[in-house]
């Protein structure tokens, strides 16, 4: 087959033939023949109401996503955002924001911004702390992206209309893995958690109680490779319990400014003279590549690797932990990777 439309299109007998397909399958195929009616009408919708359809295979799909086993096949966008952005930070915390928190969080992307032109900022555009970030963002100038839980013909919570419409108009977007028609369940937040961890290089919990969605959010962004930080609170404060918790557990690293952050993130590293690969052993294969990755200074995540080189991150782990070994590379804050002087 040359494409998922011919698939919708063929005949019982043809999809028979098709090794690996069998009579279950291909039943279960010939059955959902509506799929296909019914994503011409959402591609309409899409058209009408600015919405764009990013396919996992499309060039402006979040590239960090694809690092990520559960990342949706479709995302539906409203903006126009470079979602490939240089440093991107994913910000989320408690719906029921304290002060300290919101000077914590104002003060920490203000920081950022400064330092970093090219920064994005991500989060869920709920109450507290993540509507807080969405507009330090904009104030700031900084595109800012909301993933929300629902279809993009809804803007949830509606006190947050306005907001969501300067994001969309100012370099950001709204984004959703939902197709239109979905109703709103506590469920889709949830998972839209993966998706926010996914997209970032990094996440940011400013408050957070005992339980809730952006420590969901931590735990996503760990099984992803990214850094996690948290900010601490008082001992016995029930809004800072979830962040002492973290840090605590070494589920996150403690900051308590933006100065953290790029320390932490190497964003304030100077590129120094490109090592010589004479000084290394004969290196062939994906152990080269990666190498010529790194020859011009600069340090990496792994994810990031992963997506210059084309291999999965699994392989990345295991091609770095041999390069380290060997005294080629080693590994500087912010669990990046960088060639050895």
């Amino acid at each position: 087959m040359d494409d998922e439309e011919a698939i919708y299109k063929a005949s019982p007998k043809v999809l028979a033939a098709i090794p690996g397909i069998g009579p279950v399958l291909s039943s279960a195929l010939l059955r959902s023949k509506d799929l296909l009616p019914r994503a011409e009408q959402e591609v309409e919708f899409a058209k009408r109401n600015g919405i764009s359809i990013l396919y996992y295979k499309d060039k402006g799909y979040p590239s960090r996503l694809l690092d990520c086993p559960d990342a949706p096949t479709v995302l539906y966008v409203k903006g126009s955002p470079n979602f490939n952005a240089k440093k991107v930070l994913g910000v989320v915390g408690t719906r029921k924001m304290t002060e300290y928190g919101r000077s914590l969080c104002e003060s920490i992307i203000h920081g950022l911004s400064v330092s970093h032109p090219d920064l994005m900022v991500v989060s869920g555009l709920a109450y507290g702390v993540d509507v807080c970030a969405h507009r330090k963002s904009l104030e700031r100038g900084v595109p800012t992206v909301g993933v929300v839980g629902h279809s993009l013909e809804h803007i949830y919570p509606a006190a947050h209309r306005q907001t969501a419409l300067q994001m969309m108009n100012e370099g950001g977007a709204l984004v959703s893995e939902y197709v239109s028609g979905t109703y709103i369940d506590r469920n889709f937040f949830v998972a839209r958690n993966r998706i926010i961890a996914g997209m970032c290089d990094c996440v940011l919990v400013v408050e957070s109680g005992e339980k809730g969605g952006s420590l969901l959010t931590a735990e996503f962004a760990n099984s992803y490779h990214r850094d996690v930080f948290a900010c601490p609170g008082r001992v016995g404060d029930p809004y800072s319990s979830g962040c002492n918790r973290l840090i605590m557990q070494n589920k996150a690293a403690l900051v308590t400014s933006s100065a953290d952050i790029d320390y932490m993130m190497n964003w304030e590293e100077k590129s120094g003279e490109a090592t010589q690969l004479s000084l290394f052993p004969e290196l062939e294969g994906d152990q080269a590549s990666v190498v010529e990755i790194l020859k011009g200074g600069e340090a990496y995540q792994m994810n990031e690797i992963s997506r210059m080189v084309h291999l999965p991150i699994n392989k990345i782990s295991s091609l770095m932990f041999e390069l380290e070994f060997a005294g080629v590379v080693v590994s500087v804050p912010g669990n990046r990777y960088k060639l050895a002087r």
